[in-house]
């Protein structure tokens, strides 16, 4: 069962995997474990760097249709509302040629589902891959024959166990999650065009429209070093703004938030990762799914008929990035949940910020995003 190229894994990443290769004329088989395509969770945030690339790959005009485009990126403290810094998106897409758009996963994981279809991509599901291997001019996974193997399985992937003994790092954070129709929020203080951030001690809420306006997205998480449940106790000291909008989080179901250490090789042979399974952040920056998306990009236009240069320049670009990425998450993450003190020095910093100061954001949003550069200092964004 042979192909120019196997990726294994169906999400988001191993979709703009295949597209993007594909495009380049191979050959992809995609190989999914579950029954069907699909993607699990809610709304998520897309930064120029990556709609810089769906627009290469003629998918931004639909990406768009399904998703809103909103005007800032508002941060204000969680215990008294009040305004810390903003980032102006309609001026963010001025600079850096693309706009911010937030999404539902499913939806941005259709759109690549339907761009794989139209373009050949062999879709496989309920095959599960438990072994990987390398065999004379290529690799395998669960039988299946690749000039190369890309390994898009997420945070427990297994092909990374090829190239590293790691385990997952629990952050200590758990995230509730919830979207609802747009008419649930009529009677809440809430903005309908923006993307607002509540950052408070151990804890934040951020909230979004999606699809059009039609539905409103929110994203509570709050330290839970044990079970994951304590989600009203945790706000108790937040605003009322914020603790309106606790009764529409989804009380079935959560994410503990993980990430892993820096992985600086993700090449072996002909096996390759990419993804969660290479790089897999924590939500401070919204870069999970865009990494992915730019790995894919990366890849395909490293490739010129020669895998082992192609690999090779892949593995010489992405590292280091997502390197930066994941450290920068981290301590972003510890600067939005100060207290006493500290949250003072937080809130006086942000207020400080002049709004069109894109300082902190050039070397993450901007066109040499791509490629090594400068270690990046602190960067108020989304979650």
């Amino acid at each position: 069962m042979t192909a120019d190229v196997v990726v294994v894994g169906g999400g988001i990443g191993g979709l703009a995997t295949a597209l993007a290769l594909s495009r380049s004329g191979l050959r992809v088989r995609v190989l999914e474990q579950a029954p069907r395509f699909g993607e699990v969770g809610a709304g998520m945030q897309i930064a120029p760097n990556c709609t810089r690339i769906l627009h290469e790959w003629g998918l931004l005009d639909e990406v768009k249709s399904l998703g809103v485009l909103p005007e800032n990126i508002v941060m204000k403290d969680a215990v008294d509302a009040a305004v810390l810094t903003r980032l102006d998106l309609h001026d963010v897409e001025r600079r850096y040629g693309f706009p911010y758009l937030v999404i539902h996963r499913s939806d941005l994981h259709g759109t690549l589902l339907r761009a794989c279809e139209r373009a050949g991509v062999e879709l496989l599901t309920d095959v599960r891959v438990d072994s990987f291997g390398q065999v004379p001019g290529g690799a395998v996974a669960a039988g299946h024959f690749g000039r190369v193997v890309i390994a898009a399985d997420g945070l427990h992937s297994t092909a990374r166990r090829l190239f590293s003994d790691d385990e997952p790092v629990d952050s200590a954070y758990v995230a509730y999650r919830g979207a609802v129709p747009i008419e649930k929020v009529a009677e809440l203080d809430v903005h309908l065009k923006d993307v607002v951030v509540y950052v408070g001690p151990a804890c934040h809420l951020v909230q979004y429209p999606l699809r059009g306006g039609d539905m409103f997205n929110q994203v509570a998480v709050f330290r839970s070093p044990g079970a994951p449940d304590g989600l009203d106790a945790a706000f108790d000291g937040t605003c009322a703004r914020v603790r309106a909008g606790l009764p529409l989080m989804w009380r079935d179901r959560w994410w503990r938030m993980y990430d892993r250490e820096p992985l600086m090789n993700w090449v072996q042979g002909r096996i390759a990762l990419t993804g969660d399974a290479a790089h897999p952040p924590l939500q401070y920056l919204a870069q999970g799914a865009v990494m992915a998306i730019e790995d894919a990009w990366v890849l395909a236009s490293s490739y010129a008929g020669d895998w082992d240069a192609a690999l090779a320049a892949y593995d010489a670009v992405r590292p280091e990035h997502c390197r930066r990425v994941l450290t920068t998450a981290r301590a972003w993450g510890g600067f939005w949940h100060h207290d006493g003190e500290k949250r003072v020095w937080r809130n006086r910093t942000l207020r400080d910020r002049d709004v069109y100061d894109y300082t902190y954001i050039d070397w993450l949003f901007g066109p040499t995003a791509l490629t090594p550069g400068q270690e990046p200092a602190m960067f108020p964004s989304g979650g």
